[in-house]
């Protein structure tokens, strides 16, 4: 099938073949007639399945120029509401539709500025929440509701956020709710606010041809030097190391540039800024390793991703299925690899209980023990480094 096929609207469809978009991914193809009848929708389908140009087609060609903010995307996180924006402006350009994201982290009047104009809104609960109890949003006009990553949402605290924004939106809307999970939570949420939702499904699993999947089995104190080990082995064009917390990402980043590797961490302890520079120097190259949380995990299109290295197992089995799922994206394949220690067999027998799943176990060859510093040593040779500077100046 081609996007020519499903009776979408001319500007829409000459902006998509602008963009090089011929032929529908799966989502795509089950979704947008059922969104062009109005119908509400639970979506649930794997990363990277282009899930946001399903309802963002459909979307595009009901909403008009110059009659308001008329659809209102809701997401996690920061990063997701920019990627959206971009891919909202691929398809809005011909019809001159204006498309504004909203989020925390940053200056709120310049936002304030765009959604005065603006007829479709992407952004995080909290400033979304934030500017209607300013009165700088106004949705009396929404008629199109999207719950993005709705299972994330509920893991990070949102729902009753969530809950705020749906009750200030009409109740004569489309509501689309979108997850890679359907926990009860989010069963309950649609239950409540969707009225007769249809339901598309698709594989939640990469193939296992592109991906394969491999675990170490390691004592704590070499795990750090196998990582090092195999990313200087496997040569990663672009690698993501997921730890479970801010300060490993932070000191295994530390440690694997003292080693030689040239890496960088990436988490929501960051400001927006630092975390969307660490990106765009991802994306083109500039670094070739970025440690991350799982803030990292899910949303964000970041072409190339060769390997995935999870440093620390998930505590979730669906975690796992989204880190891995950055890489093999589009067709591509992709390489993951596990590094287990005691610490870890608990969760990693809850991801192995998943029968789609087929890690196979590696034994590791030698490898050369490096020194590792963990957090508190580092900040004492930071100290006694200042400490020396001081007397040095002294002398």
């Amino acid at each position: 099938m081609h996007f020519k096929e499903m009776s979408i609207e001319q500007d829409v469809l000459a902006s998509l073949e602008t963009s090089g978009y011929s032929t529908p991914t799966l989502v795509q193809e089950k979704t947008i007639p059922i969104l062009k009848t109005g119908k509400d929708l639970i979506c649930q389908s794997e990363t990277g399945s282009g899930k946001t140009l399903a309802f963002a087609i459909p979307i595009m060609e009901k909403v008009r120029q110059g009659s308001g903010l008329q659809a209102l995307i809701v997401t996690p996180t920061r990063e997701l509401a920019l990627q959206m924006v971009q891919e909202f402006n691929k398809i809005s350009k011909r019809k001159g539709i204006r498309v504004a994201s909203i989020y925390g982290g940053v200056a709120i009047d310049p936002q304030i500025h765009v959604l005065q104009h603006s007829e479709i809104v992407i952004g995080t609960p909290g400033r979304i929440l934030d500017h209607l109890g300013r009165g700088t949003m106004h949705l009396a006009r929404v008629k199109h509701l999207v719950l993005d990553e709705a299972d994330r949402m509920l893991d990070m605290g949102f729902i009753e956020d969530v809950e705020k924004i749906i009750r200030a939106t009409p109740k004569e809307r489309q509501t689309i709710l979108c997850s890679a999970t359907i926990p009860d939570r989010v069963g309950r949420l649609a239950h409540r606010y969707m009225f007769s939702p249809e339901f598309v499904r698709t594989r939640q699993h990469v193939k296992q041809e592109l991906l394969p999947q491999f675990y170490y089995d390691v004592t704590e104190d070499r795990k750090f030097s196998l990582l090092a080990h195999l990313i200087k082995e496997e040569k990663p064009h672009l690698g993501l190391v997921f730890c479970n917390r801010r300060t490993t990402a932070d000191i295994i980043a530390k440690n694997l540039s003292m080693n030689g590797v040239h890496a960088y961490a990436i988490h929501g302890g960051m400001s927006q800024t630092r975390r969307e520079s660490l990106i765009r120097e991802f994306k083109g190259g500039g670094i070739h390793i970025l440690v991350a949380t799982d803030l990292a995990s899910r949303g964000l299109d970041i072409p190339g991703i060769s390997h995935i290295f999870n440093y620390d197992i998930s505590e979730k089995p669906d975690d796992y299925i989204h880190r891995i799922g950055r890489t093999a994206r589009a067709g591509k394949s992709g390489k993951a690899i596990a590094l287990l220690c005691q610490r870890d067999y608990d969760a990693f027998r809850r991801v192995m209980s998943d029968p789609k799943l087929n890690i196979q176990r590696l034994e590791a060859g030698p490898f050369p023990i490096l020194r590792f510093l963990p957090l508190r040593e580092r900040l004492r040779f930071r100290h006694s480094k200042r400490h020396f500077q001081r007397q040095d100046r002294r002398w």
